[in-house]
């Protein structure tokens, strides 16, 4: 059981991390370390956050024992780790307090007297990330604490010398409830991780206790119906976005260009504020920027500035990610996994006037994949060719009896293999002049697109070998 008293933070000084290296340990370590606190961390997987923990000075342990927590006055853990893991059974041992992740980023954004935890099924790191970028260059000096890279910053964190904070609030296993922030931003409520709600209308009610949580103010789509349910008959101040004009942000004038990136007046009660000019595709990111133009603007960010640094955004990391171009053919990896996310993806990417696109999807999770077959099948019949890929277990046992041709049989056309490798070989070898090759997935399928890179790279070189013989 976890025992901690909500001032810990006050009397500790010294900190161990079980899991530093994992995308939501690794900023809140940055943010502590900003903050004065001593860190230590362990981890067995090397990864770019890991290396970005090391470069901050903070030792790394590459395995797990009891000594590693040496003389820390608390114990932070990521979920994934086991109850008998050696460092927390150490720290149980000794009475030094263990918190889950999820415990500790609440207890560090109440350290913030302008804490905004962005919300909802889909399109949270995105927004995260915009809404960072947005408060960095209106001059508002942000802590952020985003699902995936953010290229200005240059990783997934900011430690800033404000009071504003910005942070993803996930709602698996209620996560977010952890949270009490100033502003709770609600993207949409849709059917995910049903294995934990069971139902839609048990989402519904966390995100009503979430929303619950607010101190000051509620941002929500106000054309997303569960997300405004998850909102009724709260009594907190209300802030809408979206696409009709019935919203208190919403766009006009957008172009009606059948063009990837969307552009638009922003306006506000029937002002506008300013033209709107993404660089990320898709309909599903001119939500997004609804979503952080009303946050920011509500916060007090210019006009001006807000309208520009929405279109100075690029994107993160695996959110349509290309990642190079060979013998004509394009590249790229996106993280959606979700049948919204992937119609939302698909739709764009067919939109681009490539030739052709080439989906190459890993399943994630065999509940999401038993529960919302007939959805999949959907989202995926809309590029020009399917790939698939084995599912990926991650915490599951397959009690289902689902298997990936179970889904390639609903998708007329599609093929599937049992590895990366068969799956990039076919892609490449079918794949020409003016193609999209797009992978997707939640879980390693961006393991896939580094792969096909690889392989194009290593058949330029062949290529030059070849010609100076």
């Amino acid at each position: 059981m976890t025992n901690f008293d909500e001032n810990l933070l006050d009397k500790v000084k010294r900190l161990h991390f079980v899991g530093i290296g994992g995308s939501g340990m690794c900023p809140m370590a940055e943010l502590l370390h900003h903050g004065g606190y001593v860190l230590t961390g362990s981890d067995r997987n090397e990864s770019d956050t890991l290396q970005r923990v090391r470069a901050m000075g903070i030792p790394v342990f590459t395995e797990h024992r009891a000594e590693n927590i040496g003389d820390a006055e608390a114990v932070v853990y990521t979920a994934a780790c086991r109850d008998d893991n050696p460092e927390l059974v150490a720290a149980r041992e000794k009475g030094v307090p263990t918190l889950e992740r999820a415990v500790m980023l609440g207890m560090l954004t109440r350290r913030f007297r302008q804490t905004v935890g962005v919300s909802g099924t889909h399109g949270k790191t995105t927004t995260t990330a915009m809404l960072t970028q947005v408060f960095m260059e209106c001059g508002m000096d942000p802590s952020a604490i985003i699902g995936g890279k953010l290229p200005l910053i240059g990783g997934n964190s900011r430690a800033g010398n404000s009071e504003t904070m910005v942070c993803e609030a996930c709602e698996y296993v209620d996560s977010f409830l952890q949270l009490t922030p100033a502003v709770a931003v609600i993207l949409n409520v849709d059917a995910d991780h049903l294995d934990y709600f069971k139902t839609l209308d048990n989402i519904v009610k966390s995100f009503h206790q979430y929303a619950s949580q607010a101190t000051r103010l509620l941002v929500v789509n106000g054309d997303d119906k569960k997300a405004m349910e998850s909102v009724a008959g709260l009594d907190k101040e209300l802030v809408t976005f979206g696409l009709s004009d019935k919203n208190d942000y919403y766009p006009q004038e957008m172009n009606e260009e059948p063009s990837a990136c969307e552009d638009f007046t922003l306006m506000h009660k029937g002002k506008p504020l300013g033209r709107v000019e993404l660089s990320v595709p898709g309909r599903h990111n001119m939500l997004n920027a609804l979503a952080a133009a009303a946050c920011a603007h509500s916060l007090g960010a210019e006009p001006e500035a807000l309208c520009q640094a929405l279109h100075h955004f690029a994107g993160v990391h695996r959110r349509f990610e290309v990642l190079g171009k060979f013998e004509g053919v394009t590249v790229a990896d996106d993280f959606a996994h979700h049948p919204t996310e992937l119609t939302a993806t698909l739709t764009s990417a067919m939109k681009m006037g490539y030739r052709k696109v080439w989906a190459i999807f890993q399943p994630h999770t065999y509940s999401r994949t038993y529960t919302l077959l007939e959805d999949f099948a959907k989202a995926l019949a809309i590029p020009d060719h399917l790939i698939l890929t084995e599912i990926l277990a991650v915490r599951e046992e397959n009690i289902y009896g689902i298997k990936t041709a179970d889904l390639a049989q609903k998708v007329p056309g599609s093929v599937w293999f049992e590895g990366f490798s068969e799956a990039a070989d076919y892609a490449m070898s079918h794949a020409g002049p003016g193609d999209l090759l797009l992978t997707l997935g939640g879980g390693d399928v961006y393991k896939c697109a580094n792969l096909i890179v690889e392989k194009y790279k290593q058949r330029q070189e062949a290529g030059k070998d070849g010609a100076g013989h």
